[in-house]
């Protein structure tokens, strides 16, 4: 009797978790699967809104909800957490954190046993810990409801940037979280936590910048003062997964600080960019993969990892999936580490750099093909218009353009394609566990850079340059919609806002809690005005004594290779999405994804554009992606073919996942529209969901 009772329970919970949307990625493996099957390939064109839940403000969300049990939770700009009725979108509870957050947030994690259900959601460095019911933070864990995830950390952070942006997993009783850190120094290190869910006590730390006696200490350099102490990053931003059964957790993790000098961090620099599998109830490390030595262009695992099963000589293999920012998928076995597609280590060149020592070899995967361009050529250039193509190639002949991993020097700015952001994104990759096909979306358009000598100084312009000029450039002008152009924002910013976002951060940029308040108004008034002036007597110079946190050069910034009209100097495809077959490493499909409005009006269609958030896809054949910068679309395709059946406009663009789920019968999709990246002024954004009538 107990024996029947007990499989009764096991088939109740699997009716609901296929019902729900339970944790970011779907499931705690992170596949954005779906066996639910109402929608399918047939009926998806009637699809409608169901309800829309007004966000009442405005900014870059990100986040993919969660449903469990027919409510939905998610998150606002200002990191408000939330609980709606899955089936109409009428609130249920909303939690204001005490010090409201901004830039992204990717979600929410839940926990239960039995009646005490528990949402963990965070603003800036406070994770929460609420009852899933009320929305109230649960007196009993860390400090009246919540922890600093700055403590703990080795060293003090309490001045540093720490957020939390995308949320933790769960494995048994414990809450495991990385977090975004600043990427130039100086920057709070990457440590892989787990908290008592119960309790918030700290249960493990993992030391991605290994202290002596720690595996990979070797990999630092030597000297009076040991890396860990003022090296930073090497963090976990993207999302982890777990492999509950074997008691596993993987975690992709970053480059090291700074993102572009490695002069003060010679060798390979284990654990920055590495996917680590670490047991998940003690943080023991298991086997790890660095996918880039001693990183000096910012090649972070920028994707969440997807546990796939693969055929293999006949047998089905658990694996990892791990995506990347060059356009490489790697695949490896879940217990041991083994590539289960060949990886070779290849030379690459060394740097010209003073100070700098590249790494000789990087390691590339021999298959599947990559998902994205891989070295940009004089006959790859845009062909838009006659005048467009001879203004690229004339840029063209001033870059340095030798494929991957050229090392950025003083004399012309290099090409790196993909670009910073991808290849592969944060979004992470869907895969179909029954066809063995994994989808990944992907950027393709061409980037230059080059480092500069840093040069000290005692003036507003000598300031800019050390905190700024990295992401918004020596001219201010940015690298838009991603980077805004501070030039063009000179009168409709005022100074108190400007310095308000340089100390709390905004959207994708981090905040500067070091600095002092005359500093961030020096840095705000150069931003304005334009004006260069000497800072106060008092202020200290820049010119100090010689420190490992200080670097004799510095990156001139993120520069979009566009042509003059502001679109990619680059023949299409500027956006891709793809299906691999990981039983065989060939793809199934591979199409353009998204298009400037002004152009397809014009004929010019199916360009595909940058994009940010993932795919799902579903039991029924269909795959949902919105996640396309500038169309505002949210699109369904067939999952076998990559045939388009149906696409709506939203209000504005969906620069996240969406998350599917059933509500008395009804499945719905949902995704959240907030236009973070969209090139114009902000406004409030939405959840917005949608049914079968």
């Amino acid at each position: 009797m107990r024996k029947a009772l007990f499989i009764l329970a096991m088939a109740a919970s699997l009716d609901a978790q296929s019902r729900d949307w339970p944790a970011y990625g779907g499931t705690s493996e992170g596949r954005r699967y779906s066996e639910l099957k109402q929608i399918n390939r047939r009926n998806v064109k009637n699809l409608r809104v169901a309800w829309t839940y007004e966000l009442g403000d405005a900014g870059d969300v990100e986040t993919q909800p969660i449903a469990i049990d027919g409510v939905l939770y998610g998150v606002s700009a200002k990191h408000d957490a939330f609980a709606l009725d899955g089936a109409t979108g009428r609130e249920l509870w909303r939690f204001h954190p005490e010090r409201p957050g901004s830039g992204p947030n990717r979600g929410v994690t839940f926990w239960s046993d039995g009646n005490d259900r528990r949402i963990f959601t965070a603003a800036g460095s406070i994770l929460y810990a609420l009852d899933a019911r009320t929305g109230t933070p649960i007196s009993t864990f860390g400090a009246n409801g919540h922890i600093d995830l700055r403590e703990n950390l080795g060293r003090d952070a309490t001045h540093l940037y720490y957020v939390l942006t995308t949320p933790g997993v769960i494995y048994r009783d414990l809450l495991i979280v990385g977090g975004r850190v600043s990427e130039s120094l100086p920057a709070a290190p990457g440590d892989i936590r787990a908290y008592d869910v119960r309790s918030g006590k700290l249960a493990w730390s993992f030391h991605t910048i290994p202290r002596a006696g720690e595996f990979g200490y070797e990999t630092w350099p030597a000297g009076p003062t040991e890396a860990w102490t003022y090296i930073g990053s090497a963090n976990n931003w993207a999302g982890m997964a777990v492999d509950a059964k074997r008691g596993i957790v993987y975690v992709p993790t970053g480059s090291a600080a700074d993102d572009f000098n490695g002069a003060n961090r010679l060798g390979d620099n284990l654990f920055a960019n590495c996917l680590l599998a670490l047991d998940a109830a003690t943080g023991k490390r298991l086997w790890h993969f660095q996918g880039v030595h001693h990183d000096i262009w910012d090649r972070d695992f920028p994707s969440p990892p997807t546990l796939v099963t693969v055929k293999r000589n006949g047998k089905s293999v658990d694996a990892v999936a791990q995506t990347t920012k060059q356009g490489w998928l790697y695949l490896f076995d879940r217990a041991t580490g083994t590539p289960l597609f060949p990886v070779e280590e290849k030379p690459y060149p060394a740097s010209s750099l003073p100070g700098e020592k590249a790494a000789a070899t990087q390691p590339l995967p021999t298959h599947p093909a990559p998902f994205a361009r891989q070295q940009l050529t004089e006959a790859m250039l845009s062909a838009r218009t006659p005048e467009v193509h001879a203004w690229a190639v004339e840029k063209f002949k001033q870059f340095r353009s030798g494929g991957q991993f050229v090392p950025f020097g003083l004399e012309s700015e290099t090409v790196i394609f993909p670009g910073f952001d991808g290849g592969a994104e944060w979004g992470g990759a869907a895969f179909d566990p029954h066809s063995g096909l994994l989808y990944v979306n992907a950027n393709d358009i061409p980037y230059t850079t080059a480092m500069t000598e840093t040069k000290g100084g005692h003036t507003r312009r000598d300031l800019y340059r050390r905190y700024c000029a990295a992401c918004h450039g020596e001219d201010m002008k940015g690298s838009p919609p991603a980077t805004p152009s501070l030039v063009e924002r000179r009168q409709a910013i005022p100074a108190d806002r400007f310095a308000a976002v340089i100390r709390l951060g905004s959207a994708r940029m981090p905040a500067f809690p070091n600095l002092t308040s005359d500093e961030v108004g020096a840095i705000a008034e150069y931003a304005i005005t334009g004006e260069n002036r000497d800072l106060d007597a008092a202020a200290p110079s820049l010119e100090e004594a010689p420190s490992p946190e200080k670097l004799k050069h510095h990156f001139t910034g993120y520069h979009r290779f566009l042509d003059p009209a502001g679109y990619p100097a680059v023949e299409p495809p500027w956006g891709t999405l793809s299906a691999i077959n990981l039983n065989t490493g060939e793809y199934a499909w591979r199409i353009p994804l998204g298009e400037y409005p002004e152009l397809a009006a014009a004929g010019v269609k199916n360009t595909g554009t940058e994009n940010y958030g993932g795919p799902i896809v579903t039991a029924s054949g269909v795959l949902f992606i919105a996640a396309t910068n500038f169309d505002k679309k949210f699109r369904a395709f067939d999952a076998h073919s990559g045939k388009l059946l149906w696409e709506t406009t939203l209000p504005l663009s969906a620069d996240a996942t969406p998350a599917t789920y059933q509500v008395r019968g009804k499945q719905y999709v949902v995704v959240c529209a907030t236009g973070g990246k969209m090139r114009g002024p902000r406004v409030n954004g939405a959840y917005i969901a949608f049914a079968l009538p």
